[in-house]
């Protein structure tokens, strides 16, 4: 049941019964990045979004874990937790399924969420759990000043690799379509149109909406997604996806990506082969294959990069049904004794 007025992905939160506007959700803390860092921009676009859901502000919890991306909760005027290095997830897992009345967010960057948090992130998204995941992705570890992380590129030479990383980067896009998450988005720093509309998407789903939010750490990793933000190397370098249109790119959309002969897609000339080869996006598409073969056509050193909605499908969310078997055994048990079951079966006692 959903309150009139509301979405379903916001389901029984209170709506705001004023309007709001950034200022509302801009705390009176002193933002504390270093000038030029990807953050900043994320931060605004969040401040001027969340008004935009009608929410009222304590019903919204933004919980991270440790670096950079994880001091954001001090800077929103909703309720929040910088928590354990790598466990917002597991806690954010706690909130969403005890209190229904609350819009759960978890903020946290690619060495937090993949490295020490990678069991907590791949479980909730898994369990399908009613949680917003926003993943900061800078590809290095910018709070401990500059040591390679889970997403940076092999040969990387940072304080931890001074002869280059031998580690092949994890793809949190991959990742997250891998544990089958049921709403997994990709989209940048710099662009704000894109990104808020990637939240808004985000926030309207019901379950585990995962967004890798690729930004710019000026500091230790100055220039990782030029590529993929420069005017005249983005027309090659980024595909955006467009549900129910066909995968194009490039200058006129002359280049295409269409599934090859080995089963596996291939980019091609749109001339040469026609458009009616190309591969039609799907984001509602039952099983995640074929999104999961667009997050691995490239990557910012190479290839070119998906932005937009990979997937986006309807799965009943974990918490929904926790608190349903919870009411269902009220019904069958009537109300629970805790006492009466800890002082059931095996017990004993000493001294």
């Amino acid at each position: 049941m959903t309150v009139p007025g509301q979405r379903s992905g916001i389901g029984l939160i209170p709506i705001s019964p004023v309007e709001q506007k950034k200022k509302d959700f801009t705390s009176d803390q002193e933002v504390r990045w270093c000038p030029g860092c990807g953050d900043y921009a994320i931060l605004a676009t969040i401040q001027s979004f969340m008004p935009t859901l009608g929410l009222a502000r304590e019903n919204m919890v933004i919980v991270s874990g440790i670096g950079c991306a994880a001091r954001l909760p001090y800077y929103m005027n909703t309720y929040g937790m910088h928590s354990i290095h790598g466990r917002a997830p597991a806690i954010a897992t706690g909130l969403a399924t005890t209190r229904p009345d609350l819009s759960v967010w978890v903020v946290g960057g690619d060495g937090d969420l993949l490295s020490i948090g990678g069991n907590h992130l791949l479980h909730a998204l898994r369990r399908n759990v009613n949680l917003k995941i926003l993943l900061l992705n800078n590809r290095i570890y910018g709070l401990t000043k500059g040591q390679y992380s889970p997403t940076s590129e092999v040969g990387k030479q940072t304080k931890s690799t001074p002869m280059g990383s031998l580690d092949r980067p994890l793809n949190p896009v991959s990742i997250a379509l891998g544990a089958e998450a049921t709403f997994v988005a990709r989209t940048l720093d710099s662009d704000r149109k894109h990104l808020t509309a990637t939240l808004q998407a985000a926030a309207e789903h019901r379950g585990t909406a995962f967004v890798e939010i690729m930004q710019n750490c000026d500091i230790y990793n100055d220039g990782a997604f030029d590529v993929l933000k420069d005017a005249d190397s983005a027309v090659e370098a980024v595909v955006r996806l467009e549900g129910g249109q066909p995968v194009r790119f490039g200058k006129d959309g002359a280049k295409g990506v269409r599934v090859s002969a080995r089963g596996s897609l291939e980019v091609v000339d749109v001339a040469a082969v026609g458009e009616e080869s190309l591969l039609v996006h799907d984001p509602a598409a039952d099983e995640p294959e074929l999104a999961f073969a667009l997050s691995r056509l490239g990557n910012v050193d190479g290839g070119v990069t998906p932005l937009g909605i990979f997937r986006c499908v309807n799965r009943p969310a974990y918490d929904d049904q926790a608190r349903a078997q919870v009411e269902a055994a009220k019904e069958s048990h009537g109300e629970g004794d805790l006492t009466a079951l800890l002082n059931s079966g095996d017990t004993w006692q000493i001294g």
